[in-house]
């Protein structure tokens, strides 16, 4: 299968979207593009080439970075993974923007209850960052917990969405 590679310029940084023209299948910032490589090379054998992002993602993104933060939840993804991370990846999908659920939280919605560890091992696997928000997932303290992006686009993304209150999205990432 070929995949195609396109760039999406973002307030967080250069987006690497992988997609087949009709689902996505990986969503990374351009300085983590060997975290990427290595998720794709997993499930999918075969080359990446450039290519154009779809008029629809593409304004998905837009609308989501302009505030309309429920903007990717009706894109289509095609993410390969176990069954397992599917599931997850599933149900991360019906965390709503705003909102922020822990590891243990994600477990009991899967029905897993005790597969927190695994759960957040799945989470760790996203290769569709952003679209699967795993960003929404945090520790059960409300810590921010590891973010395959960093803790700092983390914070960004939950501020944008409104799930910090008293924190804005305006902040300079370093």
């Amino acid at each position: 299968m070929t995949l195609i590679l396109s760039r999406l310029a973002s307030p967080l940084d250069e987006l690497l979207i992988v997609h087949d023209g009709m689902a996505l299948h990986a969503v990374e910032f351009a300085d983590h593009a060997p975290r990427m490589e290595r998720l794709l090379a997993r499930h999918h054998v075969g080359a990446l080439r450039d290519g154009a992002l779809p008029d629809g993602v593409a304004a998905a993104f837009a609308a989501y970075f302009g505030g309309a933060v429920d903007a990717l939840a009706g894109l289509p993804v095609a993410a390969a993974g176990s069954p397992f991370q599917q599931l997850v990846w599933a149900a991360l999908r019906t965390i709503p923007a705003g909102q922020t659920w822990s590891y243990g939280e994600l477990a009991e919605a899967i029905g897993q209850p005790g597969a927190a560890r695994a759960v957040g091992l799945a989470n760790g696997a996203n290769p569709v960052g952003i679209v699967v928000p795993c960003h929404r997932v945090i520790g059960a303290n409300g810590t921010l917990t590891g973010y395959a992006g960093g803790i700092a686009r983390k914070r960004w993304l939950l501020a944008h969405e409104g799930a910090m209150p008293g924190e804005t999205a305006d902040f300079f990432l370093s």
